[in-house]
């Protein structure tokens, strides 16, 4: 998706771009495909967030939307150092950012671990900073977790996984698990764009292996 020169290497916190105090762009307030609130106050209680990334944030929000019982989506950036980024300076690699889509879920309809298997199965977690020619660390595959219990289930059903991957014949899982820090929405255009854009850019980069989220469920 990048026309500029991808990087793999992750800036420092003091390399990073500076940023700004605000969005220099139109954000949405609501979902363009089902009309719900994509931005807080959520008019529903007892939500809850989960963040991914999946390389291209095009595709990877389209996988969730799909899904009937998640609430709503969003793409942004997260991850990184600099604050409000932009999509052509997180496409440089020194935001540090990684392109995101943001879920949120009631739990009471689809548990996190089937997020984490719509997540595993919907691209290859092995590839390091890349996903096939999406060559730059905003492409890396990535879990930030908002709570503990989050990052316990991700770190599970990453080793789980990571056995299923390797008796195919991957190598490791290179998946990023970190805190969910700041979540910077993207772009008014990249916001559901693959519904706005039905024959848009969207690669197929899953394995093929299935996710066996019933072996970690303790």
């Amino acid at each position: 998706m990048s026309f500029l020169r991808p990087k793999t290497d992750l800036p420092t916190a003091e390399s990073a771009l500076r940023g700004r105090d605000d969005y220099p762009y139109y954000v949405p307030e609501t979902h363009y495909v089902s009309g719900r609130r994509i931005r807080e106050p959520f008019d529903r209680d007892g939500l809850q967030t989960a963040v991914f990334g999946m390389g291209c944030f095009w595709g990877a929000e389209k996988d969730f939307w799909q899904h009937q019982n998640v609430y709503s989506t969003a793409v942004g950036y997260s991850g990184g150092f600099t604050p409000y980024p932009t999509y052509e300076e997180t496409c440089t690699g020194r935001t540090g950012h990684t392109e995101v889509v943001r879920v949120i879920f009631d739990p009471a309809e689809i548990s996190y671990l089937e997020l984490l298997q719509v997540f595993f199965e919907n691209h290859d977690p092995t590839q390091g900073m890349r996903q096939g020619n999406d060559i730059g660390s905003q492409y890396r595959s990535a879990v930030y977790y908002a709570t503990d219990e989050q990052r316990q289930q991700a770190e599970k059903a990453a080793e789980a996984f990571g056995k299923r991957l390797a008796d195919a014949g991957y190598g490791a899982i290179t998946t990023e698990i970190a805190p969910l820090g700041e979540f910077y929405y993207a772009e008014d255009y990249h916001q559901q764009y693959l519904a706005k854009n039905p024959n848009g850019y969207c690669p197929v980069l899953a394995t093929g292996v299935s996710c066996p989220v019933g072996l970690f469920t303790d």
